[in-house]
């Protein structure tokens, strides 16, 4: 016997015919002995049509308001799934995040969990043996008793979280595809998928450009060292042993992993910008100047390059921002220019970053230039680097995305399974 938590996205209940479906890999967990938490998503597209309502209401509408009009649509999922389980004889019920509590930050459509009480749930699995069927992606603000949502693709950190809050041994996160993958298979089709992954590389892979998980979800199961098992909701439910170990990639500590490949994955993101501010004094507090109405935006800056001129009285700043926030970025650099004191303000949105991922890189050298050499070698020019210890990142024009891609994941020998 073990405890899971099943997390079902919104495609694995889309309709009622795919939470029967849910239902019955339920059904198999509950058979085997299992005790058994369930957290969903709303059905596919539901959340966007929520959105679409608000901002048709009104464009400047409370964000206390969205988040209540928002999170309904986890409700609806966990309600019909309880009730789809009770037609099958199984003890179930749902819950919603406030009923649990999940408590978090006020926040609002971007609330982070700061604590959740399990005991409710553990007491019912044991004296009832009773499945939790618990409405992912919201959660309640105890000083001003609002419901909260947690930002998209919020589904998956509440189920790591309630992983951790009741002691689960494993968090299941049930998906449109078969577990993570060295690379996106539409763009190699070489591409395979990993067995295993640790929690560092996944962390990379997601915050990237890979769409798998969300990465608060990663950066929670490696807080609370908690397994998790990503695999296919399309897996026909009574072809898979609950004894056994289905298809799918399990994302655990580094020590769990025989040997680790120094390069294990490729992600790409397209949704970038980039930006230069030029010609600006080189003098202290100039990057605070630029890079602190930035933060106070809430806009993210990835990957930054500072150049200085020959004579060192003036540099060059360049940065890349999220696509989505490049107007606004823009904006909150030309209305500081008189105090940040540039000459000119250049920027590109035709721009993809390529990440190069693998915890094995911290004991081998040469790993970045190889690469480097092979995207010069195909006429890929490189705008700009970024580099950790298990990671690098390069800049290049979007067109070149699907090349580099592939020429990379060939150099690192990902093609071979």
């Amino acid at each position: 016997m073990g405890r899971l938590v099943m997390k079902f996205g919104g495609t694995s209940v889309a309709n009622i015919d795919r939470i029967r479906n849910v239902a019955q890999h339920v059904k198999r967990e509950v058979d085997a002995g299992h005790e058994v938490a369930v957290v969903v998503s709303a059905m596919a597209g539901k959340t966007n049509e929520l959105v679409a309502w608000c901002s048709e209401a009104s464009p400047l509408h409370d964000a206390r308001e969205y988040d209540a009009v928002v999170a309904s649509g986890e409700q609806v999922t966990s309600g019909l799934l309880a009730i789809v389980l009770q037609n099958m004889g199984i003890q179930a019920r749902s819950w919603q995040g406030w009923q649990i509590p999940i408590v978090t930050s006020d926040a609002h459509a971007s609330a982070r969990i700061l604590d959740i009480n399990g005991s409710e749930l553990i007491r019912r699995f044991q004296e009832r043996k009773e499945v939790a069927v618990i409405a992912g992606f919201q959660g309640i603000n105890p000083q001003t008793g609002r419901i909260t949502t947690l930002g998209r693709g919020g589904s998956d950190t509440s189920a790591v979280a309630i992983a951790a809050a009741i002691k689960a041994d494993r968090c299941d996160i049930y998906t449109d595809v078969d577990g993570v993958y060295t690379t996106d298979p539409r763009v190699v089709p070489k591409a395979h998928r990993l067995d295993k992954i640790a929690f560092e590389d996944m962390l990379e892979l997601a915050s990237q450009g890979a769409k798998v998980l969300q990465v608060r979800s990663v950066e929670l199961g490696m807080v609370h060292n908690m397994p998790i098992f990503v695999r296919s909701s399309f897996d026909k439910p009574e072809d898979i042993d609950p004894h056994g170990t289905p298809p799918g990639t399990l994302i655990c500590s580094e020590e769990e992993i025989m040997e680790m490949h120094v390069v294990t994955g490729i992600a790409f993101s397209k949704d970038e910008a980039q930006i230069s501010v030029r010609q600006i004094e080189d003098k202290p507090g100039v990057a605070a100047a630029i890079f602190g109405p930035l933060a106070d935006a809430n806009i993210n800056v990835d990957m930054i390059v500072q150049n200085v001129s020959e004579d060192g009285k003036t540099t060059d700043l360049t940065f890349t921002v999220p696509a989505a926030d490049y107007v606004r970025a823009r904006d909150t650099i030309t209305s500081a220019k008189d105090r940040i004191g540039y000459a000119r303000f250049d920027s590109a949105t035709d721009v993809a970053k390529v990440s190069v991922i693998g915890s094995g890189m911290r004991s081998h050298a040469g790993v970045a230039a190889k690469a480097f050499a092979a995207l010069a070698a195909r006429n890929i020019n490189i705008r700009a680097i970024t580099t950790s210890e298990i990671k690098f990142s390069v800049l290049i024009d979007a067109a070149y995305t699907e090349l580099a891609v592939r020429t990379l994941h060939t150099l690192y020998g990902l093609d071979q399974v």
